[in-house]
């Protein structure tokens, strides 16, 4: 299962909107997740209940994916995990984000994979979409969680573009499976060099 791409900024502050405002997806996307997913295993729309669980989902992947890519003393910072609770309360109540997707996968009561997407931050991206957010736990790698997670926050149809981190063979192969090549493009975000990949449907 993939590492972390970058998130957006969050912002503080905003009208509160009920989750299903904020995850508009298909029927055909949610009855994808019976076929991607273990019968223990469940995908939905992320609810501000969820938050404190999203947050350490977060805070636990980082930890995972980025150990020797990022200091310690970011991964083991004591406010990093109420930024996370934060960044995930913004994304679920503000207005600005009222057209992101936002997903969690669940198993037995707990959270293992959290998900969201939304427009490109540049306006004139060729793409329509931004795959900002995709963790799972690593223990659930191979779970079927990561396919359903992203089923659920991108539409088939879609043109998509993602960064991932570099290296990371495992989430770039990931991605290579479900139709993301690397374009060339890459950058340094917080010291961590990234990729950029994007699946471009035909005739968009």
């Amino acid at each position: 299962m993939p590492g972390p791409v970058r998130p957006v900024a969050a912002a503080t502050g905003g009208l509160r909107r009920p989750a299903r405002d904020l995850f508009r997806c298909g029927a055909r996307l949610l009855a994808a997740y019976g076929s991607a997913v273990s019968s223990s295993l469940t995908v939905r729309p992320a609810a501000v209940e969820d938050v404190a669980q999203m947050a350490r989902v977060n805070v636990r992947c980082w930890q995972e994916t980025y150990r020797g890519l990022v200091p310690d003393a970011v991964l083991d910072d004591p406010g990093f995990l109420a930024a996370r609770e934060r960044f995930w309360s913004a994304a679920l109540t503000d207005e600005r984000y009222r057209v992101n997707r936002v997903a969690v996968a669940e198993r037995d009561g707990e959270l293992v994979g959290i998900a969201m997407s939304g427009p490109p931050l540049d306006a004139r991206a060729a793409w329509g979409r931004q795959l900002y957010v995709l963790y799972v736990h690593a223990a659930d790698h191979g779970s079927g969680a990561g396919p359903a997670l992203l089923e659920a926050i991108v539409d088939p149809e879609e043109s998509v573009a993602l960064w991932v981190a570099d290296p990371n063979p495992r989430a770039q192969a990931f991605y290579r499976r479900h139709g993301f090549v690397a374009d060339g493009t890459a950058q340094v975000e917080g010291g961590v060099r990234e990729i950029r990949m994007v699946r471009v449907q035909h005739g968009r």
